[in-house]
């Protein structure tokens, strides 16, 4: 990486652009810039995010990025090559030993997606049955009901009926 950062810090060096003015046009910061020509990976949290920084950065000065990011991957590849599995055992151990759990990639396709309970239906349906309740409560009572009977005709029509069989 150091010779990638050196060709790098070469061709904006030669350009006649300064560090700063290369970092205000890419939006990065000084240090940034300078731990990428420097070869310094590890100032870096994100190597995916470094290789986009050495993307753009190369565009910027003209170069072709595509050469660029391949010089970039051989330098990954050799360098992780290089790492003992005792290596990556003792790292991840100790990465559980913190207590930081992988984050798992998630894409859309593999992804398990949960069905959202509506509460509308929970809401709604007891209302609606409520309802019918006392629809149906007003009808039968309704139907039950007697005729209204005024009792103040009910003694003459007495009379009369009485009176039509004594004769």
């Amino acid at each position: 990486m150091k010779e990638l950062g050196e060709y790098l810090k070469h061709t904006r060096i030669s350009n006649g652009v300064s560090m700063e003015e290369a970092a205000e046009d890419l939006e990065l910061s000084t240090s940034q810039l300078e731990n990428i020509e420097s070869g310094n990976v590890r100032a870096f949290k994100d190597v995916y995010g470094l290789k986009q920084y050495v993307r753009q950065y190369a565009k910027y000065l003209g170069l072709d990025p595509e050469k660029v990011v391949d010089e970039f991957n051989g330098f990954l590849f050799e360098h992780t090559s290089k790492i003992s599995l005792d290596d990556i055992k003792e790292a991840q151990r100790k990465l559980d030993a913190k207590g930081k759990e992988e984050k798992k990639v998630k894409s859309p396709y593999t992804m398990e997606h949960k069905k959202k309970l509506s509460i509308w239906p929970f809401v709604f349906a007891p209302i609606v049955v409520l309802l019918l309740f006392i629809i149906i409560y007003f009808i039968v009572s309704t139907i039950n009901k007697a005729p209204v009977v005024d009792t103040e005709l009910v003694p003459e029509v007495r009379k009369e009926y009485i009176n039509e069989f004594t004769y």
